[in-house]
């Protein structure tokens, strides 16, 4: 087999390949038998007649098509991995010389991945990250579990924080007088103090009865979540239909025994406190990673093509759909709400599409160069383990699909490699 590499571009590659006469005949050779099941040989049974025999039966369209859609492919994979391509979506493949079983040309062009060019990611050294659980948090944890459990009782007092009012509500430009979107509710239980809503929207509310209504004007938060709100002013129209006080148990061992399997206060403390250990060493560790891969990237450089970029782009606003319709919005309405046009927030979308493919393929890319691999036996293990997590049905196909499995190796090949750069930025 002769192959030409032509490089259209960093990211874009021209293979012109020219089959030998061996492959060619082993080609045919193979498509032949596989026709023979279906051709009838006088004298022979279904799949043992002779291949000269099956070709001179055999319809002989039928046999060159089989024969270029097998030969083709046969060509473009070896081709690929003789020239060490990694293609990140099909091919578009052409025919540009065809004898029938003599001679055969083929043109592929392919977007593929370009160089990387790896920092030397041994040397990046970072500090790991401790965060510890203070006594405020446990304490903020056990009031949270007395909140839940609290006994409500009705009132017709001034309200006060630490009490559930429930509203309604109702947000307008403070300049247009414009709805806001997503920025009204109805029946909406609020507990004083919970720090729930934007700042100085719960205060704002301590002192009325219910029944009693309010309007008031607040500046969003220049951090807001949803940026055509960030620095907006907005007013609200605010009626409490109900007020309760929030009776919360005795912080004592009664109450440690009805939140759980623990016989006293202390050891519902200090699951608490494990709990959370637990849930910061995660997150610590998260912080860490994504702290040294973005320094990895930094120094290190990669042709991405653009095709990986759109799809991941596509990706991550299908995830912010999905928040939307949860959220009761239209896709229409959160672009509107976000002051953005359709194109526009996709382009605000490429520089995160980008830097996630870029730490991927800088993952993929040590792993290699550091012989990370997954056994049969890793992967078996874990999934085993998910599918102990989630016994229902639909969950347990879903995990047996070919995609599913590879998806949880291809996850289990980037937490070895993270190990592996954790240890050794920290020597």
């Amino acid at each position: 087999m002769q192959i030409k590499r032509e490089q259209i571009s960093p990211t874009k590659a021209k293979l012109t390949i020219v089959a030998d006469q061996p492959t060619l005949d082993e080609v045919k050779q193979a498509v032949l038998s596989s026709l023979s099941q279906n051709v009838k040989v006088p004298g022979f049974r279904p799949g043992k007649a002779p291949a000269n025999l099956v070709e001179k039966q055999v319809d002989q369209s039928l046999l060159q098509s089989e024969f270029l859609d097998q030969a083709v492919n046969r060509l473009y994979v070896e081709a690929i991995q003789q020239e060490q391509l990694r293609p990140v979506a099909p091919p578009q493949v052409s025919v540009t010389k065809f004898v029938p079983f003599t001679a055969l040309e083929v043109a592929a062009e392919v977007d593929v991945i370009g160089d990387i060019k790896l920092a030397d990611y041994k040397k990046i050294k970072l500090a790991p990250k401790t965060s510890n659980v203070t006594a405020e948090d446990v304490s903020q944890v056990l009031d949270n579990l007395r909140g839940r459990a609290a006994v409500k009782k009705p009132v017709e007092r001034a309200a006060k924080l630490g009490d559930e009012a429930t509203i309604n509500f109702k947000g307008t430009d403070a300049k247009t007088s414009e709805p806001i979107e997503g920025g009204a509710g109805e029946d909406y239980p609020l507990v004083l103090g919970s720090k729930t809503f934007i700042p100085g929207f719960e205060d704002e509310l301590v002192g009325i009865k219910p029944g009693g209504e309010k309007t008031f004007t607040l500046t969003f938060p220049e951090d807001y979540g949803v940026k055509s709100l960030q620095g907006r002013k907005v007013s609200f129209a605010v009626t409490v239909t109900k007020l309760q006080e929030l009776e919360k148990s005795k912080l004592d061992d009664t109450f440690a025994a009805t939140v759980g399997p623990f016989k006293t206060l202390a050891e519902l403390k200090a699951d608490v406190k494990k709990q959370l250990t637990l849930e910061k060493q995660r997150a610590d560790r998260t912080a860490f990673e994504n702290e040294l891969l973005e320094k990895i990237a930094a120094k290190s450089t990669v042709a991405i093509p653009e095709r990986l970029i759109e799809e991941e782009i596509d990706r991550l606003e299908d995830e912010e759909k999905r928040d939307v319709v949860y959220r009761g919005q239209t896709w229409q309405e959160h672009l509107k709400a976000e002051g953005l046009t359709a194109e526009a927030h996709r382009e605000q979308k490429r520089e995160t599409a980008t830097g996630r493919i870029k730490a991927g393929l800088i993952l993929s890319e040590i792993a290699e160069r550091e012989n990370i691999s997954v056994t049969p036996e890793e992967l078996e293990i874990r999934m085993q383990l998910l599918k102990g997590q989630y016994p229902d049905a639909a969950m347990q196909a879903e995990l047996d699909k070919p995609e599913s499995r590879r998806d949880i190796a291809s996850r289990m090949m980037a937490e070895k490699t993270l190990d592996l750069l954790r240890a050794s930025s920290s020597k």
